[in-house]
């Protein structure tokens, strides 16, 4: 089916299937009907204590970049406007040069009338509307309308749950109905107007860079559907505004396999771009498998298709954490942090996780088939970022959350409801996401789009922890004292790159600095994984704890009894470390294993959102959600290559 077909069938099922009685009575209208409601909507907005916690004074980042060469950026890569169909029928009507003056520091009111305001601008950003519904408004605004098309477009301005989840229904199931009634079964007509909208995006993006002060990218999501609610979703970013002339999207391309086809034979010239999964925990497995959405197997050429497309996978959103789960091997309690799907039963195949899930698995993965490729295409870095569909990128501090989903999740009564409703909607179980940190020598395009490139990024779950990690031979053992940066990088490699391999011992040198705006750092860890007689293995150690050594028999750090005043949500500011360094040698290494490395950071406690918006009204925090979080950031791996005698 060609692509302006699917499009044509996501509006005409929005509408179809939107009409339901039964969808209509349990999701409803979104938005308030009439003068009287809104008023009395303002009036709950109104009446949100946003006096009843701490939060600390928005302050400039004065603490030191963690050494010389190049310099930490924090940013968002996952932003959704008005232009993405589901944004605007959850009741968003702010657009891209709203989100890019959000991203650099201005307040803005969302759709119900709260208010959204970072702590601190971000340096970089990249608005990734659905590239399936570009096209759509201006179609909808062409003067010549069938009646029927008109209803189509009108169902578009009353945000409802009803429609967006009838939209979703109607993609996955693929319905053969052939009335495209909007685009009148003209593809050059319906590849114009999305040509508009992808021309809108980079416009905008133009208009907002302000090279070594904020940079945009030309980006988008292609969004192929999966069964309830699944993702199998990529962003695409590109290095500057020479770009391909439309937005290839999931109607243009079956599978990623395709997607990455096409950019390559599109992207010519000075383009070029990478592509960036999201969610793989909601992949039902696909994520790190070994076939593509359509069934169809990787071959060798794929996987250098892959390698070539792909360097960084974010781990951290909206929806979850997507690092690893307890479920498959991993040794650590942390892998449970936001992190809401269960492990897959016998014979479930959607709304679990399998064991080629998540970030941690494709890593094992990526070392089963260098054995047999004499490749790694799954080298890939972390990352972090929002999903967020109120135009507010980089909006991830847990006091500021505003949900995500406009109407569907403003304001804080009906983001902390537990009725049915509230559990079908499911809103509690979001985050306010995460934040991508680069590693460049500028705030340029040129600058963070080849350090995304070599992998020299990491994650946050929102705070902007900082970062640095090498992993090389000969460090000296007073490096986590000196903290020589320039010699480090110049006898090492930084995260994200690969160390050949050597009999001799190599060590890993990290420094973490905290968030002045948030709590003190609690540890420092390091992953490994590694391969041994077919069967993966991975260890978690403990390398730094604030206030003591790990402990002699467990290798583990004792919890420092930090605790979070939830009366206020003042955190401990007594307990923890303002900064952690150190360097550290696997006691269990063996050369002839090729094994990966990466660095977690774990602050002190914190509030969660949840419990900010039950002070907010009054309550006392819900009793099935945890009352606090522990925020992290994830450097992206280091490859050490096993010795070939």
């Amino acid at each position: 089916m060609r692509w302006y077909k699917w499009a044509g069938l996501t509006i005409l099922t929005v509408i179809g299937l939107g009409a339901s009685f039964v969808a209509k009575q349990y999701y409803g209208p979104l938005n308030p009907q009439g003068v009287r409601a809104e008023t009395e909507l303002r009036a709950k907005v109104a009446a949100q204590d946003e006096g009843a916690f701490y939060r600390p004074r928005p302050q400039s980042d004065d603490t030191p970049s963690v050494g010389p060469l190049r310099n930490v950026y924090f940013g968002d890569l996952h932003i959704h406007t008005s232009l993405s169909r589901d944004s605007y029928l959850f009741g968003n009507r702010l657009g891209p040069d709203d989100a890019y003056r959000i991203a650099k520091g201005e307040s803005a009111e969302i759709a119900t009338g709260e208010r959204v305001e970072l702590s601190r601008p971000l340096d970089f950003a990249a608005l990734t509307d659905h590239a399936e519904g570009f096209g759509v408004a201006e179609g909808c605004a062409a003067p010549d309308l069938s009646r029927a098309a008109r209803r189509i477009c009108d169902g578009y301005e009353e945000p409802s749950l009803a429609a967006f989840m009838a939209m979703r229904s109607g993609v996955e199931q693929r319905p053969l109905r052939q009335d495209l009634t909007i685009f009148k079964n003209d593809d050059a007509l319906a590849r114009a107007y999305a040509a508009s909208t992808w021309q809108q995006v980079k416009d905008a993006a133009e208009r907002h860079y302000e090279p070594g002060v904020f940079t945009t990218f030309a980006g988008y999501e292609y969004s192929p559907s999966l069964p309830d609610r699944g993702k199998h979703h990529r962003n695409i970013i590109f290095r500057s505004m020479q770009t391909p002339n439309h937005a290839i999207s999931a109607f243009d391309a079956a599978s990623e396999i395709d997607l990455w086809t096409q950019l390559e034979a599109t992207c010519s010239g000075d383009c070029r771009f990478l592509t960036i999964p999201h969610n793989p925990n909601k992949s039902w497995g696909l994520a790190f498998a070994s076939e593509t959405i359509d069934g169809i197997p990787y071959t060798d050429e794929y996987w250098r298709l892959r390698e070539r497309s792909e360097p960084l996978v974010e781990i951290f959103q909206i929806k979850g954490n997507s690092e690893c789960s307890t479920a498959f091997g991993a040794a650590d309690e942390e892998c449970g942090m936001e992190q809401f799907l269960p492990v897959c039963q016998d014979g479930q195949v959607t709304s679990c996780i399998f064991p080629t899930s998540m970030a941690r698995d494709g890593l094992h993965k990526g070392l089963a088939l260098e054995d047999s490729l004499d490749f790694n295409p799954l080298r890939f870095g972390f990352i972090g970022s929002t999903d967020a569909h109120n135009a507010n990128p980089g909006d991830t501090e847990e006091w500021d959350y505003r949900g995500s989903t406009a109407y569907a999740s403003s304001p804080a009564e009906r983001r902390i409801a537990t009725g049915p409703l509230a559990q079908a909607r499911g809103t509690m179980l979001n985050n306010p996401g995460g934040l991508a940190a680069v590693w460049a020598e500028e705030n340029t395009r040129e600058a963070l789009f080849d350090a995304m490139k070599r992998r020299e990024v990491y994650a946050t779950s929102g705070t902007r922890i900082k970062l640095r990690t090498f992993a090389g031979y000969n460090f000296p053992s007073n490096l986590a004292e000196t903290a020589n940066i320039a010699m480090a990088d110049d006898i090492g490699v930084p995260m994200g790159g690969v160390l050949d391999g050597r009999t001799d011992p190599f060590s890993i040198f990290v420094w973490a600095l905290r968030d002045p705006m948030s709590a003190p750092l609690a540890k420092i860890q390091i992953i490994k994984g590694w391969i041994e007689h077919g069967e993966r293995q991975e260890r978690v150690f403990d390398i730094a704890c604030a206030g003591s050594d790990p402990d002699p028999v467990t290798g583990r750090c004792q919890s420092n009894g930090a605790s979070v005043d939830l009366s206020t949500c003042r955190w401990d500011e007594t307990l923890g470390a303002p900064e952690l360094r150190v360097t550290w040698q696997d006691p269990e290494h063996e050369p002839g294993l090729d094994a990966f490395y990466y660095v977690r950071v774990v602050q002190n406690p914190t509030c969660r959102w949840t419990t900010y918006d039950s002070l907010r009204l009054g309550r006392a925090p819900p009793k099935n959600i945890p009352a606090t979080v522990t925020e992290m950031a994830w450097a992206s791996p280091v490859w050490v290559k096993a010795t070939s005698d």
